[in-house]
C-alpha cells in the first residue's frame, strides 16, 4: 500500500500510550493530535492509546511506573518542581524525567474576592477567617492548582490550616469551572483559580462587585526562588479589573517522558509537533488570541524551552528542523 503521509516513519511497530487530562480539555486534544500524526507514520500493527489523567503529578507517577510513554502536565513551573522534588512538593526528585516540548498556554493563577470583604492583599484574609468561603482546588499531592494556591496562602501568612482552625471554610474541586461558577453564584466569597481566558471568568461579577488581590512580594519571591515566575494581567481583561494585576504564572502544557523513551519515537514526536502544528492550531483559530487556552501561532523556538531537560532525541529533532516551516497540506482541521 502506498502512503501519501509526509515525514519520517518508524522502523518497527510500537505500542504508544499517552496520559492526558479528564477527557474534554486541552491535554487530551494535544494527545489525540500526536496520536494520529505519529500513528500515520508508524508501521501496521502499531497500537495507540490515551489514558485519562489529571494533568498534574499523576503524569510523572504514570511515567515512573511504566504505565505510559508520554504524559502531559500543566503548568510548566509545576513540572520543574516535580523534576527537582523541591518546594512544597512532598516527593522524591525525578532526575530521569525528560521533556519533548511545551505547547503555549498563557494562563494565570488569580485571587478574586467579593468586594465587600475588607481585604486588599492575600495576607489580609488571615484577619477575617470566620467570614471566608474559599473556592480552590485540593492540595492532594497531584493537583497543581491546589498545590500553588495552598502554598501561596502559606507564604502570604494566611496558612490554610490556620484559616480552617479560625473558621474559614474551603470548597474544592478538581477543575476550575465548578468553582468559578460557585463564586459567581455567591456560594463562595474567595476564588483562587486559573483558566482565566475562559468565558466563565467573565461572569464572576454579574451578581456583585469583585476585587482582585495581589499575592504580595513574599509570595512572588518565594515562588521565584523555586523557578516559578510571576506574570501580569492587563487592566480590563477580567470583570472589574481596574489596574494591571501581578500574579502567579500558570503557563504552558508540557509533554513529558522518561530518559529511556525510544529515541526514534521521541524524534518523531517532536517532528510531528513542529511540522504538523497547524493541525492543532486549526482547532483553536476561531478563538481570539487573547482568549484561547492554546496560544497560537505555535513557535518551535518556544516549544523547545521546557522546564525539565529535553530528551536527547528531541534536541536533535529541534536542531534538524530549525528554520523549517510547518506542513500546509493534507492536515486535519486545515
Amino acid at each position: 500500500m502506498t502512503s501519501l503521509t509526509v515525514g519520517p516513519r518508524l522502523s518497527q511497530p510500537i505500542s504508544l500510550r499517552f496520559k492526558a487530562d479528564w477527557g474534554q480539555a486541552n491535554l487530551t486534544r494535544i494527545a489525540g493530535w500526536l496520536n494520529q500524526e505519529i500513528g500515520d507514520r508508524a508501521p501496521v500493527g502499531s497500537e495507540f492509546s490515551i489514558h485519562a489523567g489529571r494533568g498534574g503529578a499523576d503524569a510523572v507517577d504514570a511515567l515512573e511506573a511504566g504505565a505510559v510513554d508520554i504524559a502531559l502536565a500543566t503548568p510548566a513551573a509545576a513540572a520543574r518542581l516535580l523534576y527537582d522534588g523541591s518546594g512544597p512538593v512532598s516527593r522524591s526528585a525525578a532526575p530521569w524525567l525528560r521533556a519533548l516540548g511545551s505547547i503555549a498556554h498563557r494562563d494565570r493563577l488569580v485571587v478574586a474576592v467579593d468586594a465587600a470583604l475588607p481585604v486588599r492583599t492575600v495576607g489580609d484574609l488571615a484577619g477575617i477567617a470566620p467570614e471566608l468561603v474559599i473556592a480552590t482546588s485540593q492540595d492532594d499531592g497531584i493537583n497543581a492548582i491546589g498545590l500553588a494556591a495552598h502554598y501561596g496562602l502559606e507564604l502570604a501568612d494566611a496558612d490554610p490550616d490556620l484559616l480552617r482552625a479560625a473558621g474559614a471554610r474551603f470548597i474544592t474541586d478538581e477543575r476550575p469551572f465548578p468553582l468559578v461558577h460557585a463564586f459567581a453564584m455567591g456560594e463562595a466569597n474567595v476564588l483562587i483559580q486559573e483558566a482565566v481566558m475562559m468565558p466563565a471568568w467573565q461572569r464572576i461579577a454579574d451578581r456583585r462587585p469583585v476585587r482582585y488581590l495581589e499575592w504580595g512580594d513574599a509570595v512572588l519571591e518565594g515562588f521565584a526562588r523555586l523557578g516559578w515566575p510571576s506574570a501580569t494581567i492587563e487592566q480590563g481583561y477580567l470583570p472589574g479589573l481596574d489596574h494591571e494585576l501581578t500574579t502567579l504564572d500558570f503557563a504552558d502544557f508540557v509533554l513529558l517522558c522518561r530518559e529511556d523513551l525510544d529515541p526514534e519515537v521521541a524524534y518523531l514526536a517532536v517532528w510531528c509537533m513542529v511540522k504538523t502544528r497547524l493541525a492543532l492550531e486549526g482547532q483553536y483559530g476561531h478563538l481570539p488570541q487573547d482568549r484561547t487556552p492554546l496560544g497560537y501561532p505555535l513557535d518551535p523556538a518556544e516549544m523547545r524551552r521546557t522546564p525539565v531537560p529535553l530528551h536527547e532525541a528531541a534536541v536533535r529533532a529541534y536542531d534538524d528542523l530549525e528554520g523549517e516551516g510547518p506542513l500546509t497540506e493534507g492536515l486535519l482541521w486545515t
